[in-house]
């Protein structure tokens, strides 16, 4: 993986003004597009396209900066069409518009290339098993939500405690397969994890596969297929949070297997009253590498 994604970060260089073939990559190198993509924003702290983005603006600036050329040619050459387009993009990385760094040599905000390295960590143990899992359904109640990376998800927690007591007792009542319990479901995913970007958040649980949802609840279709269930116990969200970045950082690297498309699904064991520490189980969809 390490090699897959210092090969991405050349090709991004050698083609920055040209439209990024992510996928043929990813084939060439014996993985996905989603694995690849997923790997670069968990271990770069970025989405891929705005690392193209702020790559593309620094090596922009230089030419600006030079003034051998006119705004336009610079636009083009870069891969935009107009001046406008060009200038929204160069003022969102560098925050000074073209014209104003021509002539006053800056500020500019530069984006080195990346260069991924192994280095020897992994010393504590990640708890993991790899289950086999027959289809089966996802059922509750559903909203869409951006995506938070640090923290408590504040319109999570709001879709939640808007659900009266019942409604979560109804769906404990419903669960009948793994995962057990209430479950905390992501769906829907930008491949590239853009903090902002929007997501299907589920607080429902698991039922066998073609067992029929109540017409009031949502229903997510989960295929058959493999997963890695890390277990992780402490403060809440931090250990959970934790043990996520980690299945990028230690875990997908030193083991054979790959992301694949799918729900990502938080089964809750056991929590606190006010939910200050709990004990779960991160679920992640997986396929041989």
């Amino acid at each position: 993986m390490i090699l897959a994604l210092n090969r991405l970060v050349d090709l991004v260089d050698e083609h920055l003004t040209e439209e990024l073939d992510v996928g043929g990559l990813a084939r060439e190198l014996g993985t996905t597009e989603y694995h690849l993509r997923r790997m670069f924003s968990s271990l770069a702290g970025m989405p891929l396209s705005e690392y193209v983005r702020r790559r593309r603006m620094t090596v922009a600036a230089a030419d600006v900066v030079r003034g051998e050329d006119d705004l336009l040619g610079i636009a083009v050459r870069h891969g935009y069409g107009s001046t406008e387009a060009f200038g929204r993009a160069f003022r969102a990385v560098h925050g000074a518009g073209p014209g104003e760094v021509r002539r006053d040599g800056g500020p500019l905000r530069t984006q080195p290339q990346l260069r991924f390295r192994l280095t020897v960590e992994g010393n504590i143990p990640m708890d993991t098993r790899i289950v086999d899992r027959p289809a089966f359904r996802l059922v509750g109640h559903a909203a869409r939500v951006p995506l938070i990376h640090q923290g408590v998800n504040p319109h999570i927690q709001q879709h939640i405690t808007a659900l009266p007591q019942e409604a979560h007792v109804r769906l404990k009542a419903l669960g009948d397969t793994e995962p057990g319990g209430l479950l905390q479901v992501c769906d829907d995913l930008d491949p590239d994890s853009t903090e902002g970007s929007e997501l299907t958040y589920l607080h429902g649980v698991a039922v066998r596969g073609g067992t029929p949802a109540p017409d009031d609840l949502d229903a997510i279709e989960v295929p058959a297929g493999r997963w890695a269930v890390f277990h992780t116990a402490g403060p809440h969200p931090e250990a959970l949070q934790t043990t996520w970045a980690a299945t990028a950082t230690d875990w997908f690297p030193a083991n054979p297997w790959r992301l694949r498309p799918g729900p990502s699904i938080v089964a809750v064991l056991d929590c606190a009253d006010d939910f200050s520490t709990a004990t779960c189980e991160l679920w992640l969809p997986v396929e041989p590498a």
